[in-house]
């Protein structure tokens, strides 16, 4: 299908690509991955011939038909519908031509070739992608021109899905779309027939719809079998196995090194030490792995506030007086609460955020929050506020004008503005750094809640595991609204549904919630008439203030077991420090009183981890049945 040789590609001094080699055969599904900027998109406009490699080739099947999402949305005042039926170019023009044709056998090879492509099938095919992407039925009509940019890229993406290319090639697929999409994507992948090779930074997906990864680094393209989880446990032990080879390399050069200084002015031995000189010649160097500096991010801890953060009774809230957007909406929030809003695009989460971050006011009924509240919101589309001119140094210290700038310079090196990234002007930032930033500046009061509305829209795999680690250890309550199916899993311990003009708590896990998604769309399609009988069970007040009532009761124990846990992961860092020092053959030529001091140390280290694991187990057995 898809054949990469010797291929070398150059911006400017810059070689993106240097003598990469790959070939995806037909029917693979692949992942593209690698670090932001290292030439994954450039490498799609290298498939599609809109840029030429400086060396090698690329070589695809002339008889396959290759296809990607429009960069441009549509936006006419074409149907959705009829939008997505126009992408299959040669049903179009068949049903053109059977409107003019006169001869008998070309009317006749018409039908046959319309019955071969399932041409009567189309439009209910075309409706199903469109459905799956967050469009009902009632919509697909409305022309392309009533729709945001967001939502008309879901139409393009619908448009490429439908015309069934033979290669596929989706370029962050997820980017436009929400939690519920995400996942219905995820599925048709994983059945998509033809060849697929998708750059994305979703871990779930590329778990759960691709069969190998490629991986892009230092300008080669290495693949790796099966998802990106197997990837990476790949990669590691390959690089493990890497350096210990290039280290013993290292070892074996400078003895032979050694040998060639001592002997190569000795007669006797200059032969020997030539051979040696050779020897060292054609030992090819093993590259030394040098792994780039992994972001990390550390939200500050917030003061203890006595519960609940924030209290809803009945509340209803909207933009325009007697349309409410939310309607008798009655839940409370507590410091250590994870919560994800579930439901898709228009039906409210946002404006459910807004809410709590306290930008809309309630129409009817009753907000109460804690007076002390210190609440941090990070807004999809915040970047665009940010000055372009001012570095991120400028944006903390204009917030702190009297902090001193050290203090401020340390809070930023918690997300990784360290040296001159702090300085540099937020126009020369990456979409990814901007969000870092923001970041920072969100929590620069110590937030006791953090309102994230899609958090990770510019993050690389990388920089979202390490934004899953910050929030699981922060210690405030978090309300996420997220399409990352990873990040949702890990992160939150509640899902509130919203849908229908209502904010409920939802009874079950992500799975449960894909399954009722899944179940719904089934219960849809068999009706015929798009009426919705899967409804998730309704929950009630005493349910709610009984749960409550039970979190009040174990708040003790989750505190004891976060607390445990963040000892353990020190005490265990710690023993790794003292054994590694310990491990040295230096260490023993130490005297014997420092010998006894440290293995002192290694063993209250060890006694006190064994103790905190005591505390941690019985703490989480505690818990353990607990509906929280």
């Amino acid at each position: 299908m898809l054949h990469i040789n010797d291929m070398t590609f150059r911006i400017g001094a810059r070689a993106l690509y240097e003598n990469a080699t790959i070939a995806i055969p037909d029917g693979q599904k692949v992942g593209l991955v690698g670090r932001n900027g290292t030439g994954k998109t450039t490498l799609f406009r290298l498939i599609m011939d809109e840029l030429t490699p400086d060396e090698g080739a690329i070589s695809i099947n002339e008889k396959h038909k290759i296809g990607t999402v429009a960069q441009e949305a549509p936006a006419g005042p074409e149907s959705l519908l009829d939008t997505v039926l126009a992408a299959d170019v040669e049903r179009s023009a068949l049903l053109t031509e059977a409107e003019t044709a006169t001869d008998p056998g070309r009317i006749s090879d018409i039908h046959i070739r319309l019955a071969d492509i399932r041409a009567e099938s189309a439009p209910a095919r075309a409706a199903t992608i469109l459905s799956g992407l967050g469009f009902p039925e009632e919509t697909q009509h409305r022309p392309c021109s009533d729709f945001s940019g967001g939502w008309r890229m879901r139409v393009a993406l619908a448009a490429t899905l439908f015309a069934e290319p033979d290669l596929l090639l989706l370029d962050e697929p997820t980017n436009h779309l929400d939690l519920e999409a995400v996942l219905w994507l995820e599925n048709f992948l994983k059945k998509w027939r033809g060849t697929l090779v998708v750059i994305s930074h979703e871990r779930t997906l590329l778990n759960r719809s691709v069969d190998h990864i490629i991986h892009l680094e230092n300008g080669r393209l290495t693949r790796y079998t099966g998802g990106y989880d197997f990837f990476e446990k790949t990669r590691r032990e390959r690089l493990v196995l890497q350096s210990k080879m290039a280290a013993r390399q290292i070892a074996e050069r400078q003895r032979i090194q050694s040998f060639v200084d001592r002997f190569r002015a000795k007669a006797n031995k200059a032969r020997q030490a030539q051979s040696r000189v050779k020897m060292l010649e054609r030992m090819e160097p093993i590259a030394s792995v040098i792994e780039e500096k992994t972001i990390s991010f550390e939200f500050p801890h917030p003061p203890l506030l006595s519960p609940p953060l924030i209290a809803l009774n009945r509340v209803s809230v909207g933009y325009e007086p007697g349309k409410p957007i939310l309607r008798d909406v009655d839940l409370r929030i507590d410091m250590d609460d994870r919560i994800a809003l579930i439901g898709a695009n228009g039906n409210g989460k946002s404006t459910m955020m807004k809410l709590l971050a306290g930008r809309l006011s309630p129409e009817e009924g009753k907000l109460v929050k804690s007076k002390k509240l210190e609440v941090g919101y990070f807004a999809q589309h915040q970047s665009e506020e940010l000055n372009p001119d001012g570095s991120a140094f400028d944006h903390i210290s204009e917030k702190r004008p009297m902090e001193p700038p050290a203090r401020l310079r340390g809070h930023l090196g918690r997300f990784g503005f360290v040296q001159e990234r702090a300085d540099t002007k937020v126009a020369n930032l990456s979409g990814g750094e901007k969000a870092r930033l923001l970041f920072a500046l969100m929590s620069l009061d110590k937030p006791h809640i953090m309102l994230l509305d899609e958090p990770t829209n510019h993050l690389d795999i990388d920089s979202r595991e390490a934004l899953v680690e910050a929030l699981n250890f922060y210690e405030g309550a978090v309300i996420l609204v997220s399409h990352d199916v990873h990040l949702v899993s890990l992160v939150a311990d509640q899902l509130w549904l919203v849908d229908d003009g209502k904010c409920e708590v939802f009874d079950g896990d992500l799975a449960e919630y894909e399954k009722l998604l899944l179940e719904t769309r089934s219960t849809k399609k068999s009706n015929g008439n798009g009426s919705d009988t899967a409804k998730p069970k309704e929950n009630k007040k005493e349910a709610r203030r009984l749960r409550a009532e039970k979190r009040q009761e174990t708040a003790h124990f989750r505190k004891a077991v976060t607390e445990s846990e963040k000892k353990i992961e020190k005490l265990n860092a710690k023993i790794e420090e003292i054994e590694t020092k310990m491990a040295d053959p230096k260490f023993y030529e130490n005297s014997p009183d420092e010998i006894a001091e440290w293995q002192k140390l290694l063993g209250k280290a060890k006694k006190d981890l064994e103790e905190n694991e005591a505390i941690w187990l019985e703490a989480t057995e505690a818990l353990d049945g607990v509906e929280v």
